[in-house]
């Protein structure tokens, strides 16, 4: 059988008959060697296993799939996603929201995963399905529709999958199948890796690159090759792949190939490529003319891994290359100024032994780098002239590639799947000194507003094993603070778009929601946009619930921290949600509506605590009274508000709701009708509808019938009752009569 990896041989020390060899196969063999047959695992080609020094049959096996365990000999294993462990060649990234990554898996299938995810456990598998492509190539989406994704793979396979429709098209360059045959013979030398990307400045812009660079404006029906051959075109690094015995072609092994290319944000016609056999061009003219501009201190056979362009300064560029292939396992990052006329090495404080794979430039802080190397990362913030380790709580693991979306560094490992720094405002906003001052509040990175203005319920918080954590939800508010005591006042106050205040938070607020935590040095607070719900009054039964907390609407904001005498301000601005089409006009409209009705629900909910409390108050008093004929104009006086008192409530709210179930039997009144009004007003993403506005001005106007009969009451009865306790000269002390 032909081993695609290890020959390594395992005998069970307790049972030397018994030998295992993990190739493509498992295969197992009971009598020393002389026979194997083949064991069935979950995944296919296996790396390594290890086999219990006390217990022959717990076992463990690693292959492409990840790990399994077995504690019955082999006959029966763990499941394959009980670990992230997953391969990935490249990462991008498309416009839906949420966002999905992309990447290809090794010998799995491509995946398109959900940068966060609605479901209460974090990031699950719920959140990730299969996309174009396959094992080992790029998976890039279209800039216009997420729904379209193009992905490789060997073979020179490229395929355009619909995930709307499912429709799944093969739009190869050339669609000459390549496999068995080596480089040599074929017409385009495709690499089991190689690049397809969009262009930056023009949308329907695809390129894809074997030994030349290729473009489409329609979707691979048709390719426009605009380069020459921009590798060595060494036939004798060509040769048909494989052993005197067996051959093995799947292109993996091709060379001569371009592997990796780009077009630079700020000049719409400027390209570069990079080939695994050590050649850099550029071109200035959309590929009509290029130029071989190979950084000479690279040498010869670099593999060029990744390109990129500077995002603030025009001719700036930066290479990460490798050549552990042929054992120098050095780091090579160049960086050139004038479009590849000069280059300087950039590897200042990586390990020699970290050899490079890939290099990006930040988009907000000019000279701020990141590198993803064999053993983990690394940043620069001096464009490279040094570099510190950036391993944080990232396994040290292979970094295959780099990409920054909405402000989030997203990495791609050989062996650890995704991961994710959701927020760089504070990568980016570092200094070299800590703050001297006792409150430092840093700048605020925009965030997206999320569906829903704030439910009645409360979801179910369920673990899940290697889930992915969410980030964090809502505007994240990063801040330092110097010197903090016990009895220290901090709170952070939320002001809308007027300057009106929304909501303040303290470490000594009497409510949990309104609590904040805060120590010395970092911190870190996130508010969700939201508005506080409607009044709460204990013991009611409400069908609808309480009125919930209406979203703040997009626009510009404003924080303020007040640390004892200190305090800062910091602007923030929600962005709409792309998937709407609403302007902020329109949600202006919604809050502004949604906070109206929750207005005239307070009244309503403020209101019976106060009948309530009044008539607490009556029937105390009467309670004391004696049974002298003097008292009884003061207790019909009083059972007589408290009778109007009791028609007003009847009216807001359904007083023989004993139950959840009641409100079957009878009608709910109008603070519970003002919360269902609530719950269909904030159940879109819509400015309020006609009839919803019609149906709150009559629940509003029955409303103020009740409150200005309840006015009347407090205004009228209460003082004249007050005047005839007076008059009645009562104690106020009440003496039990023998």
């Amino acid at each position: 059988q032909r081993a695609w990896y290890y020959n390594t041989v395992f005998v069970d020390p307790r049972n030397e008959d018994l030998v295992y060899c993990p190739n493509v196969e498992l295969m197992r063999s009971l009598d020393g060697g002389k026979t194997f047959k083949n064991i069935p695992t979950p995944h296919s080609d296996h790396h390594d296993m290890w086999i219990d020094p006390q217990n022959g049959k717990r076992m463990i096996i690693a292959d492409d799939g990840g790990a399994q365990i077995s504690y019955d000999g082999g006959n029966s294993w763990s499941t394959l996603n009980n670990q992230p462990t997953a391969q990935i060649y490249r990462v991008s990234t498309d416009n839906a929201y949420p966002y999905h990554i992309l990447g290809a898996q090794q010998d799995n299938s491509t995946i398109r995963i959900k940068y966060k995810s609605s479901g209460p456990a974090g990031i699950t598998e719920s959140d990730w399905e299969p996309t174009a492509g396959a094992e080992s190539g790029y998976v890039v989406a279209d800039p216009l529709n997420p729904e379209i994704v193009y992905g490789g793979n060997y073979g020179g396979y490229i395929s355009r999958l619909n995930h709307k429709t499912g429709e799944n098209r093969a739009i190869n360059v050339w669609p000459d199948n390549p496999m068995g045959a080596g480089a040599d013979v074929q017409k385009y030398r495709f690499q089991w890796n190689f690049p397809i990307f969009f262009s930056p400045n023009n949308p329907k812009r695809l390129y894809t690159a074997g030994n030349h660079l290729f473009v489409t404006e329609n979707e691979g029906q048709s390719w426009d090759m605009i380069s020459p051959d921009l590798t060595t075109n060494d036939k004798s690094k060509q040769a048909s792949s494989g052993g005197p015995i067996t051959k093995d072609n799947t292109s993996v092994e091709y060379y001569c190939t371009i592997f990796t290319a780009a077009e630079s944000a700020l000049e719409k016609d400027l390209l570069w490529t990079g080939s695994d056999d050590g050649l850099v061009f550029i071109s200035r003219d959309a590929g009509k003319n290029w130029e071989n501009v190979t950084p000479p201190a690279a040498g010869k056979w670099m593999m060029w891994n990744s390109v990129e362009t500077d995002p603030f300064k025009k001719g700036t560029a930066y290479l990460a290359g490798t050549k552990y292939k042929m054992d120098d396992y050095a780091p090579y990052l160049f960086k050139t100024e004038d479009y590849g006329k000069t280059w300087a090495l950039i590897t200042n404080g990586i390990d020699k032994m970290h050899f490079t794979r890939v290099v990006r430039a930040d988009k907000k802080r000019p000279g701020l780098l990141y590198a993803g190397t064999e053993f983990g990362m690394y940043i620069s913030y001096d464009d490279g002239k040094s570099w510190k380790k950036f391993q944080l709580n990232l396994p040290e693991v292979s970094v295959t590639d780099l990409t920054i979306k909405d402000n989030s560094l997203i990495v791609a490992t050989q062996g650890r799947a995704f991961w994710s720094i959701d927020d760089l405002s504070m990568v980016q906003q570092k200094e070299e000194a800590l703050p001297a001052q006792p409150l430092k509040v840093f700048a605020v990175n925009d965030a997206y507003r999320t569906e829903g203005s704030g439910g009645r319920g409360r979801r179910r918080v369920v673990k899940i094993h290697n889930a992915g954590a969410n980030p964090l939800a809502g505007s994240v508010f990063n801040y330092y603070v110097n010197n903090l005591t016990d009895s220290a006042a901090f709170s952070i106050s939320i002001f809308d778009k007027a300057g009106k205040e929304i909501k303040t938070f303290s470490r000594k607020a009497k409510l949990p929601a309104d609590k904040i935590t805060v120590s010395n040095g970092m911190n870190q607070f996130n508010w969700d946009m939201l508005y506080p719900p409607g009044e709460t009054v204990d013991s009611l039964i409400l069908w609808n619930g309480v009125v919930g907390s209406a979203k703040a609407a997009p626009g510009k904001y404003m924080a303020r921290f007040r640390y004892e005498k200190d305090s800062a301000e910091v602007p923030f601005v929600i962005k709409p949600n792309p998937n709407y089409t609403l302007t902020e006009a329109d949600y202006d409209q919604q809050v502004a509506f949604l906070l109206q009705l929750r207005t005239k629900f307070n009244e309503v909910q403020d209101a019976i605590k106060h009948i309530r409390q009044l008539r607490s108050q009556l029937k105390e008093f009467t309670g004391r009274l004696g049974k002298e004929k003097d008292n009884a104009g003061l207790k019909q006086a009083a059972d007589s508000i408290i009778k109007k008192l009791t028609t007003v409530e009847e009216a807001l709210y359904q007083t023989k709701s004993k139950s959840s179930q009641d409100v079957l039997n009878f009608p709910i009144r109008l603070n519970d009708k003002l919360a269902g009004l609530y719950g269909v007003a904030s159940s879109g993403e819509n400015p309020p509808s006609k009839q919803v506005k019609e149906a709150f001005a009559d629940l509003s106007a029955q409303s103020d019938a009740q409150l200005t009969t309840l006015k009347a009451i407090l205004d009228t009865d209460i003082p004249a009752y007050n005047k005839l306790i007076l008059a009645s000269q009562v104690p106020v002390i009440g003496i039990k009569q023998e």
